[in-house]
């Protein structure tokens, strides 16, 4: 969750250059859909096959705080890049100065508990974390409160090397609640995960590696690029085996040790009901690359 107002005084610490989108050196690039009227964000094909969705957060006045609207943006976008055929692997990322400074503040303000209860309030952010297609977050700037929690959704997260971490909610009186004190936990452990969500305390893109949180970190200009490569390295294999291997990795994450291995043993037997799987097999054996299809 977090936050307008903490990154207006952020804001006012720091040089504030012109709104740009990082450049990417890859050449090829288009508009996912020209039929599509993102208000928020911008949605780009990327890669040499054109095979990677790029999402791009784009609330200029306001850091990229996460407002329903922008959401509602990802969400509908996440749908589009889903049923494309064409995508395999997809990349979230905001600016250089900002990822995501949080949510925004002004939209709850006035909310009451009822209205939070009757309406599953941020129940629909949960929409990066149901994504089938693996989604890396490159991370620039400031990723704070919902900002940190989005990054969090998504399966790996590159960084640039002056990033910053946080959730924040406990300073205006709240606590995360879009996974800031669930999946935190999970990526650095209980001691680690109550410093930060009891202080406040904003952490730099090196210490969330050296905790497990990031799992690279790259010079600012390079972690879209970096990004992207990744996401082409995933797409060379079999999108139905990575859809897979994506659950079992979830499952161990999200459940208990016996569970996970009881759910990982089950998906490693439906593999082979796919003709990938016997391609990989029979590519191997042959010493030749294999021709995935996605069945």
């Amino acid at each position: 969750m977090a936050f307008v107002k903490l990154c207006s005084s952020i804001s006012k610490q720091i040089i504030q250059p012109a709104f740009r989108v990082q450049k990417l050196s890859t050449p090829f690039s288009r508009s996912l859909s020209t039929a599509a009227n993102y208000e928020f964000i911008k949605v780009e094909k990327k890669g040499e096959k054109e095979n990677i969705g790029l999402i791009t957060l784009n609330r200029k006045k306001a850091l990229n705080a996460l407002c329903d609207g922008l959401m509602n943006d990802i969400s509908n976008a996440l749908d589009s890049l889903e049923a494309d055929k064409s995508i395999g692997a997809i990349v979230l990322t905001g600016s250089e100065k900002a990822f995501a400074a949080g949510a925004d503040i002004k939209e709850m303000q006035n909310k009451t508990f009822s209205e939070c209860f009757s309406g599953s309030f941020l129940s629909a952010w949960d929409r990066v974390s149901k994504t089938t297609k693996p989604i890396i977050a490159a991370v620039n700037g400031y990723a704070l409160g919902g900002g940190c929690e989005l990054a969090m959704m998504c399966d790996i997260i590159y960084a640039g090397e002056g990033a910053k971490f946080g959730q924040p909610e406990i300073l205006i009186g709240t606590i995360p609640g879009a996974g800031g004190t669930q999946r935190l936990t999970k990526a650095v452990g209980k001691s680690k995960a109550m410093e930060i969500v009891l202080t406040g305390n904003q952490f730099t893109a090196i210490e969330a590696e050296k905790w497990g949180l990031v799992s690279k970190v790259f010079p600012v200009e390079q972690v879209v690029d970096e990004a992207i490569k990744l996401g082409e390295k995933i797409c060379t294999n079999s999108n139905l085996i990575v859809a897979i291997c994506k659950e079992s990795v979830n499952s161990a994450y999200e459940t208990t040790l016996s569970e996970g291995l009881r759910t990982e043993k089950r998906l490693f037997y439906s593999t082979f009901a796919t003709k990938d799987r016997k391609e990989g097999m029979t590519a191997f054996l042959e010493k030749r690359k294999p021709d995935f299809t996605g069945e």
